[in-house]
């Protein structure tokens, strides 16, 4: 209590804070929410505290719709196995005349396929990264054509 008044005597048998605008203006800290995908149907949401940010670290939350999480590699594999596999390189495309640049940046791909990894949709990507659902779905499809996914 910050604003000096005191708690009436029924609320102070059960809580120690005021109700005030004032004291919740001054005092309210906001918490941070992270959504943890367990499973293709729901996603546990959790308080960000140090405890939930060193379990995050230590990789006892994985997105089961994925071998780990942020890959598209089962965790046996990303573990040796996939690393020691040699795999082809794809071809180059021929570049042509009629080749049109691509109307997002480096940057927005990477950042959009690695959204798709984690299991997010074309519309909740588009959303954070403030690009069209259609240019994120051509992100994805360019990627896939390529090998990159």
């Amino acid at each position: 209590m910050t604003c000096g008044c005191e708690l009436h005597p029924e609320r102070a048998k059960k809580y120690d804070y005021c109700m005030s605008g004032a004291c919740q203006e001054k005092n309210a800290k906001g918490l941070t929410i992270v959504a943890v995908g367990v499973n293709k149907s729901a996603e546990q949401y959790m308080i960000l505290d140090e405890r939930t940010r060193d379990e995050l670290a230590s990789g006892k939350y994985h997105d089961q719709r994925r071998g780990s999480f942020g890959t598209s590699v089962p965790a046996a594999e990303a573990a040796g196995t996939a690393a020691n596999r040699v795999r082809p390189r794809p071809r180059p495309r021929p570049v042509t005349p009629s080749a049109v640049r691509q109307p997002w940046s480096r940057s927005q791909e990477k950042l959009a396929l690695l959204y798709n990894e984690q299991g997010l949709r074309p519309d909740e990507i588009a959303g954070k990264l403030r690009l069209s659902t259609y240019t994120v779905t051509q992100i994805i499809l360019n990627a896939r054509s390529r090998g990159k996914l």
